[in-house]
């Protein structure tokens, strides 16, 4: 027996429908961070609709909502760093996606000479810099040069899915 198929027409494809929907889709979660150039402090936020582009050149991208107040001072800076969240950063990811806080307390960080940001225990780091914002509806995809980047060898990525963050099972 199949489940019952629920069919929304585009006029009721709010935002609470669209956010189920796309919340189906499993992705990576990352840390977009660099150094406030007038504080000397990390800012940055959690993002998670991150993909590979092209290997050449490379190219990753992200989305932005466009009433970010963090993404435009960083648009402005010479380097990004994208950190892909490990398994055991919930709580890192959460702290990056909060308001009105400190996002970065408690966390160790690094930083590259140019600016970029890193978070310690990520799968993945890649510093970045932006390459062009293409505006999408409410958002903004914004395409971004890889320039380098480091992949520690047993870190597993943090999967969101679902609104909930979720740990890659392994198959014995």
């Amino acid at each position: 027996m199949t489940a019952p198929l629920l069919q929304h027409d585009r006029d009721e494809l709010d935002a609470t429908v669209l956010r189920t929907a796309f919340g189906r889709f499993p992705t990576g979660v990352v840390g977009v961070a660099a150094l406030d150039p007038t504080t000397g402090s990390p800012i940055g936020f959690a993002a998670s609709s991150f993909v590979g582009v092209s290997l050449d050149p490379p190219i990753v991208a992200f989305c932005i909502q466009w009433t970010s107040g963090t993404w435009p001072v960083l648009e402005e800076l010479p380097r990004i760093g994208i950190s892909v969240l490990g398994e055991s950063h919930d709580a890192t990811a959460k702290a990056l996606a909060a308001k009105g806080r400190d996002r970065f307390a408690g966390l160790t960080t690094r930083s590259s000479e140019q600016g970029a940001v890193f978070i310690d225990g990520a799968a993945c780091w890649l510093e970045t810099s932006v390459r062009e914002v293409v505006a999408a509806g409410d958002h903004g995809i914004v395409l971004l040069d890889v320039h380098a980047l480091t992949t520690p060898e047993d870190v597993e990525p943090l999967v969101f899915h679902g609104s909930a963050f979720r740990r890659l099972q392994t198959r014995a």
